[in-house]
């Protein structure tokens, strides 16, 4: 068997494991399933009757994309809690002194969230078309637009499972994922046009990997109208392919060292 086989047979045991303690600890999954939930609410029903995002779009169509990008990069914070957690009461070190490959926890959990972001999505999908919500496009492109989201969500619980490896408890990164995430999805198309943006900061939402991310979302789902306001940017006249090259960018940059952090952090 080699490095890569190994790893990979390995991190399935490991994300086995982990996906038994969904069913033992079915609360954290529930309070992850609930947070989307109160968003979709929220900006649904108390701030989306003064937001007009033009070109005959509904409002609520136009949120969907946006709750979908904001549900799956706050979700990877499960990815870093549950490494920080591991290593703060010793678990990893227990796997570390088994014959197993060093990249296989790492594997594994990530792994094993890609099931926290499909019942994510599967939930928001519902909720989304109970308050108005509805995918215009083709079946393909609806199942295009799941697999971009769900692949972004996977590489970035690469970062943060690097940055769960590098703080000391649970508690340290909830604040510091706070800090990098809400701006990430905020300073974005996600909730709002990005008309709506002063110079400057519009162009930090034009490039943000959020903005293409829930444009591609919305174009798969035929949630955007010929009459709205388009940007000239190139990752939004491409945002598919630009959200694809930032999957393969942080795959390439956070999968290695990831995994050198995990073989430091035991050393």
């Amino acid at each position: 068997m080699n490095t890569f086989t190994r790893a990979i047979a390995d991190g399935w045991v490991i994300a086995k494991r982990n996906t038994i303690k969904i069913k033992r600890v079915p609360e954290v999954l529930v309070f992850v399933l609930i947070s989307p939930i109160m968003f979709v609410l929220l900006f649904a029903f108390v701030f989306g009757g003064a937001i007009n995002v033009g070109g005959g779009v509904n409002y609520r169509e136009f949120l969907i994309g946006g709750i979908f990008a904001q549900t799956v990069v706050f979700g990877s914070t499960f990815t870093g809690a549950g490494l920080a957690e591991d290593m703060q009461k010793g678990i990893v070190d227990r796997f570390r002194s088994l014959p197993m490959s060093p990249s296989a926890v790492l594997v594994g959990r990530t792994a094993s969230d890609v099931i926290y972001n499909v019942l994510s999505v599967l939930i928001m999908a519902l909720t989304g078309l109970l308050v108005g919500w509805r995918i215009r496009g083709s079946i393909l492109e609806a199942v295009a637009g799941f697999a971009l989201l769900l692949l972004f969500a996977y590489a970035f619980s690469w970062v943060m499972g690097y940055v769960g490896l590098l703080v000391p408890s649970v508690e340290v990164i909830n604040n510091a994922s706070f800090i990098v995430i809400m701006p990430m999805t905020f300073v974005s198309n996600a909730f709002v046009p990005l008309e709506t943006f002063p110079n400057g900061l519009r162009q930090v939402a034009e490039w943000n990997p959020v903005s293409a991310l829930t444009l591609a979302i919305r174009e798969f789902f035929g949630n955007t109208g010929p009459g709205m306001p388009t940007s000239e940017a190139w990752s939004l006249r491409h945002p598919a392919w630009y959200s694809l090259i930032w999957i393969g960018v942080i795959l390439a940059i956070f999968v290695p060292l990831s995994v050198r952090r995990y073989r430091r952090a035991g050393g």
